[in-house]
């Protein structure tokens, strides 16, 4: 490569051969189960309006503050890239009244954008799938997501996953726990590392995720929702896990998973590796594969109608790195020219095995004799191979499949 060659940017990745293919399983998968379970795809543009974000997922989050990708455009406005769906989703709900289709169930996928440490999985242009049930206010709509995402990751063959769950209560719920935490932590706040000192008054939830030793040696001890859960709260999170057990959903309670907004209600998860498992070795065992949760009071931050939604996302990179060992599958015919005045037919007959539904490859070029010899590296399940006015058609695999393409060539009049 010569050095005046543009280089990819840090923290971008350029996805070919079997890491593509992974890629590529893992949304035909997905889009596979969403439509078992009747999620409506939308798309969204990739940047918004600032505001969006920042008024979504709150201005002293490390998201806002740190890693999105901000610009001003010709006319003026701040535009940000999108760096998660759930806020442009709102946004979309809002501003073209998708209200008269509540509940809404919507699934999509792409790319999304943050500024931050580019390591195993993660990438400042990266990809994610994403389902939302907005207008439920039933706990219902919260195992039915559950158990959407636990189905893709059976389907995606990943074992090895637990779902961990917690509540994190309704609005009274939530407030007296939050005030209960900042008594606790006011004790010790001398002793917190530099970042929950920080959130102590203005996110005191998040201390309770924090990896520092400074804090973590105090989180066994802090107030538990379970002290401040309202009667209603109770009942919701109980219906939550009466409908997992009954749909075949395996859980593990984690009181210590939280979400810092104010606006987060009721059920929060994560799918986390085991320990020891296969996906614990390709992540970390403390990496999230799958998570969301509740999130009733968003609207409202957006300056809708209060409006009971809750979601979740993965990443597509980290999906594909579990699933694996998927290489570009072979063509199911090769059609191969060998002399050149068959050249118009050879085009004919691959043109109608396109058509009918038939993976081909065709090879009309480089020197005649290596043609063929070409044809049977590319790998495919029958070769036709074109010369002197002949067709000649050999199977190169056995089985069912070769019985089907046979039966479908006979049909084109190829075999």
């Amino acid at each position: 490569m010569s050095k005046n060659t543009p280089k990819a940017i840090r923290g971008t990745q350029d996805i070919f051969g079997a890491d593509a293919e992974a890629f590529a399983y893992v949304v035909e998968t997905f889009e596979r189960v969403r439509k078992l379970y009747r999620f409506r795809r939308i798309e969204m543009p990739v940047f918004e309006k600032t505001e969006v974000f920042s008024r979504a997922i709150g201005e002293t989050t490390d998201v806002v503050s740190k890693e999105m990708y901000s610009f001003e455009d010709r006319g003026g406005d701040s535009l940000t890239l999108r760096p998660e769906f759930t806020a442009g989703i709102a946004r979309a709900f809002l501003t073209n009244g998708w209200q008269q289709h509540a509940p809404l169930k919507a699934a999509t996928h792409g790319p999304l954008f943050r500024y931050e440490r580019p390591q195993k999985g993660r990438y400042r242009q990266f990809h994610q799938i994403d389902a939302e049930i907005i207008g439920a206010a039933e706990p219902q709509a919260d195992v039915e997501l559950l158990a959407m995402a636990d189905q893709l990751l059976k389907e995606l063959g990943i074992e090895g996953v637990t779902l961990h769950l917690n509540t994190l209560g309704d609005a009274d719920s939530r407030d007296k726990w939050r005030a209960a935490l900042i008594d606790y932590f006011k004790k010790v706040e001398g002793e917190l590392s530099e970042d929950s000192q920080e959130r102590l008054e203005k996110n005191p939830l998040r201390i309770l995720d924090s990896k520092d030793r400074r804090d973590q040696q105090f989180l066994a001890d802090a107030p538990k929702i379970d002290e401040f859960l309202t009667e209603e709260a109770t009942a919701f999170f109980e219906a939550v896990t009466t409908g997992l057990d009954a749909a075949g959903v395996k859980w593990t309670r984690a009181e210590s998973l939280v979400r810092g907004l104010d606006y987060y209600r009721h059920t929060a998860f994560e799918f986390i590796p085991d320990d020891g498992s296969a996906a614990a070795d390709a992540l970390g065992a403390q990496s999230t594969v799958l998570g969301g949760g509740r999130y009733d009071g968003l609207m409202e931050s957006l300056g809708g109608a209060p409006t009971p939604a809750v979601g979740w996302a993965a990443g597509i990179e980290r999906l594909a790195m579990l699933v694996g060992g998927h290489s570009e599958p072979a063509a199911d015919v090769v059609v191969v020219v060998e002399d050149d005045q068959m050249t118009a037919e050879g085009q004919a007959a691959v043109s109608a095995i396109r058509a009918a539904g038939i993976s081909a490859e065709f090879i009309a070029s480089g020197g005649k004799k290596k043609r063929f010899d070409k044809a049977v590296k590319v790998g495919s399940h029958a070769i036709l191979a074109m010369s002197g006015g002949e067709r000649r058609l050999r199977y190169q695999s056995e089985g069912e499949d070769s019985v089907r393409l046979a039966s479908a060539l006979r049909k084109l009049n190829l075999d």
